[in-house]
């Protein structure tokens, strides 16, 4: 018997956990934060000593109290990857259970990274396995990490082979099949499972309802040549903010900026983080091509010379979303004393995650900005979520038994399950919407 416990990111985007009983072993796959609420009552977008109590209640991380009863046969915590909405909560919750963290090499640098700054102690051991390796977890479990494309790298779907057949947790992926950063995803084993039996899959639904197939980081990356390359921009501050954690892009941005002649700066903390962790892991190479800056004195000292010498440098800065203790809002509240002027360009290769405060930090960010007349260019980004059709395919590639959508508020899992109606399954037969907390048997 398998009975699956969806913890949380089942009503929401963020805070990512479900937890897997298999026998009387259980498996906790994603332990993340909620980020709208973490941001809220932390006002930060790094992880900061707080009580997990207080984080519960605030509803920034899950509430592992719906799986309070199977919390001494936890087996293993199981992030997919190195998004704080799968990762986040672990500093906070994972001393709850004696079990080890086991994830890809790249999710776990990472994770010490935050526990080191932050000075948060684990009792968990950290153990890392590369994509497309497997392991056995005991006599009946065998987990396998499968190799998938989104905007982190390392980012795995996870297979639980367990004598009912295969658990497949698959969220957070896209299917690119031109990325600009290491592999396509790993079709040829998805393919594998379809022969087998998968027992389960559980979703990623939040571009359920787009329907489309979501285009590669390499179209990301050539919206940004010409916004970077193809737009005149001599004699003006130019400043880019992007997600810290994507690599990929942040790769792009600096192949654009050593073409436009200018030193390049990072500047701010989870910027230094993750960078650090895919230098460590030989992912990308930064530090022989960029100026990294990681603190508020660091950075005032930096952008007082690059004010002097106007048109000289490319500024890569975190706040993309307009967080209020950002670099870029920071730059904008007179913090840094930084000064704008017309027509500079501030390029913002994201989208704006839409949660009330983000819309809110963002347009305030932006009215700001507009003060300036600066040129502003939005939007210059491809999501990491596979869409609708792009979900279609993996349902037709695994051939699942059962349907659980993940990752999504009512109408984004509703979707997915639309779609899996659409392609024969029966809605609470085999396809099986839940909320936060709930159970189910297979």
């Amino acid at each position: 018997m398998v009975e699956i416990c969806t913890v949380g990111g089942y009503n929401e985007v963020g805070k990512n956990s479900t937890a897997v009983k298999i026998g009387d072993e259980i498996y906790v796959l994603d332990l993340g934060i909620h980020l709208e609420n973490y941001v809220k009552y932390t006002q930060d977008e790094d992880i900061v000593d707080i009580s997990p109590k207080e984080l519960m209640r605030a509803g920034a991380v899950p509430d592992i109290s719906a799986i309070e009863d199977w919390k001494n046969n936890v087996k293993m915590i199981l992030p997919t990857h190195a998004h704080l909405d799968h990762l986040g909560a672990i500093p906070y919750l994972a001393n709850n259970f004696k079990a080890p963290i086991m994830c890809t090499p790249f999710t776990s640098e990472v994770l010490k990274g935050i526990l080191t700054e932050d000075k948060i102690k684990l009792n968990n051991k950290i153990r890392s396995m590369s994509a497309n390796s497997s392991f056995q977890a005991s006599n009946n479990i065998k987990i396998e990490f499968v190799h998938m494309t989104h905007s982190t790298p390392h980012t795995v779907m996870i297979a639980l082979h367990t004598k009912e057949g295969i658990i497949l947790y698959a969220n957070d992926f896209k299917l690119d099949l031109f990325p600009t950063l290491g592999q396509k995803p790993n079709f040829k084993r998805l393919e594998e499972f379809g022969k087998q039996k998968v027992l389960a899959l559980i979703c990623d639904s939040t571009y359920a309802a787009d329907a489309r197939k979501m285009p590669s980081e390499s179209i990301a990356k050539e919206m940004l040549r010409e916004v970077m390359l193809g737009i005149d921009s001599k004699n003006k501050h130019v400043v880019v903010t992007t997600f810290s954690s994507h690599i990929a892009r942040l790769n792009s941005i600096v192949e654009f900026g050593q073409k436009m002649n200018r030193k390049i700066v990072f500047m701010g903390r989870s910027m230094a983080k993750y960078v650090r962790a895919a230098e460590a892991t030989g992912i990308a190479k930064f530090t022989n091509k960029v100026e990294i800056l990681k603190f508020s004195g660091q950075i005032k000292r930096k952008l007082n010379k690059i004010a002097k010498d106007r048109g000289k440098y490319l500024m890569v800065v975190t706040g993309h979303q307009g967080e209020p203790k950002s670099t870029l809002a920071k730059m904008m509240n007179g913090e840094l004393k930084f000064k704008f002027f017309p027509e500079d360009h501030v390029i913002f290769s994201c989208k704006t995650i839409p949660t009330p405060t983000n819309i809110a930090n963002r347009q305030k960010l932006e009215a700001d900005l507009r003060t300036f007349n600066v040129r502003i260019f939005k939007d210059i980004h491809q999501s990491g979520h596979a869409a609708r059709e792009d979900l279609r395919d993996l349902i037709n590639l695994v051939k699942p038994q059962h349907i659980i959508p993940a990752h999504g508020e009512l109408r984004m899992t509703s979707a997915l399950a639309d779609l899996a109606v659409e392609m024969g399954y029966k809605k609470g037969t085999n396809v099986h919407v839940m909320g936060n907390g709930e159970r189910i048997k297979l």
